[in-house]
């Protein structure tokens, strides 16, 4: 935005207009944006949405979906609630079932939300009809939803509308959809960070320097490439691994991944001049020592990595429900559990290392060994680290992803509505 007024790209514009009376594209059934982050292509299309619904249904239902509820809101609603009621629409919410009426152009339409999480979502969309289904991050859904949601648009006219940031070159919604755009009868619009008009050259070079890797080649370039080789290429010890620390800290915090025939892994962090530094670590592998340890061996262990110092919160694997008991049971500790999305949580820690936010004493010798080691699946369809030299990985991800990344944000409709809409 510049001077409070929208200004769109070549390619946003054929986002917002492909359906329009006056466009060579208006015959086709769907759309799909993909390419760099930040380039526009969610807020063009979801603008192009709306407006495409007004315009050519009355009374009709149509549904936006995410990945979560949560996320339809924050990438879909929350942007354009402020423009859609400064342009005269009005808007209805009945939060608790999740939906809202969207009065203006001369119509009114109910707009429902649904997350496709996992496989089980499929059956939250079964028995509506809808006039046409947004799909925000559609590479993140599983395929069983995404197809039940196209299954439910049956009203004459309908339309499919779809967004998303690259993933592997072997995803279900690239070989079934983007390279059967043709056959689909689907407009293709591949969108770069340059197609973002209000995005200056700093804050470009600022979202440059933060990936690297695989992040690198699908946030800022693109492409649907696949993972493979190192997981964190851009830890540099010369650069992450200090011999020195601060000699004192705001905020004390410890991350633990549990494990008793696997390693266990606990981290100690420290917070100085709004940097995160592990401080000590504490590691075993029973394999290695020739016997397990219980719950109780492990909490001793937690104790002594704590030291003294005032500890805000541990930071468990959600999954360790028995030892999440014992360190409750203490009544000493703040027990959280852990945000545990794995490919988020890596593509966090990889832009907290980039962009000089987290480091590692030198005696942090596991968690630095692991860095060195910790690589991709090549062999599998989707993503996935392999399941080995990552027990220091998971818990600094745990850490990264539920304390420096734990910022609450606004998700709620009603909350989002009531400001703007009057």
């Amino acid at each position: 935005m510049k001077d409070n007024k929208l200004i769109f790209s070549k390619k946003q514009l054929l986002a917002l207009n492909w359906w329009s009376e006056k466009s060579q594209h208006r015959t086709k059934n769907a759309i799909i944006c993909d390419g760099a982050i930040r380039s526009g292509k969610t807020f063009s299309l979801s603008i192009s949405f709306f407006l495409w619904a007004q315009k050519h249904f009355k009374k009709r239902l149509f549904a936006i979906c995410g990945k979560t509820i949560q996320a339809a809101t924050r990438n879909v609603i929350y942007p354009l609630l402020p423009y859609l009621s400064s342009w005269g629409f009005k808007i209805e919410l009945k939060e608790s079932k999740n939906y809202f009426d969207l009065v203006g152009m001369g119509a009114r339409n109910r707009f429902y939300l649904f997350g496709g999480k996992d496989e089980s979502s499929a059956a939250m969309i079964q028995g509506i009809t809808l006039a046409g289904v947004l799909f925000d991050e559609v590479a993140l859904m599983p395929r069983s939803f995404v197809e039940q949601a196209i299954a439910r648009c049956s009203v004459s006219g309908s339309k499919f509308w779809f967004s998303c940031n690259p993933q592997g070159p072997r995803h279900w919604f690239l070989t079934e959809w983007i390279l059967k755009k043709e056959l689909k009868n689907i407009l293709y619009v591949h969108f770069e960070m340059a197609d973002n008009l209000t995005l200056s050259e700093e804050v470009k070079n600022r979202y440059q320097m933060l990936y690297s890797g695989l992040f690198y080649e699908r946030y800022i370039h693109g492409r649907w490439v696949a993972s493979d080789g190192l997981i964190y290429s851009c830890f540099e010890p010369k650069i992450h691994v200090l011999d020195s620390l601060p000699k004192f800290f705001d905020r004390f915090f410890i991350s633990c991944d549990y494990g008793i025939v696997n390693p266990a892994s606990f981290g100690l962090w420290g917070s100085s001049d709004s940097k995160w530094f592990r401080v000590e670590e504490y590691y075993y592998d029973s394999k290695v020592k020739g016997e397990t340890r219980t719950d109780i061996q492990y909490y001793e262990a937690l104790e002594q990595l704590a030291g003294n110092r005032k500890i805000e919160a541990v930071i468990v694997d959600p999954s360790a429900a028995s030892f999440i008991e014992t360190i409750r049971k203490s009544s000493r500790f703040k027990v959280i559990k852990a945000k545990n999305d794995v490919i988020s949580g890596i593509n966090q820690v990889a832009n907290a290392l980039k962009s000089g936010e987290l480091f590692f004493s030198s005696c942090c010798h596991n968690s630095i060994r692991e860095f060195s080691l910790y690589e991709w699946n090549k062999n599998r369809l989707n993503d996935e680290p392999i399941k080995r030299n990552d027990h220091a990985m998971d818990e600094i991800r745990y850490f990264v992803a539920t304390v420096m990344n734990g910022v609450k944000l606004v998700t709620s409709v009603a909350y989002v509505a009531q400001r703007f809409a009057k």
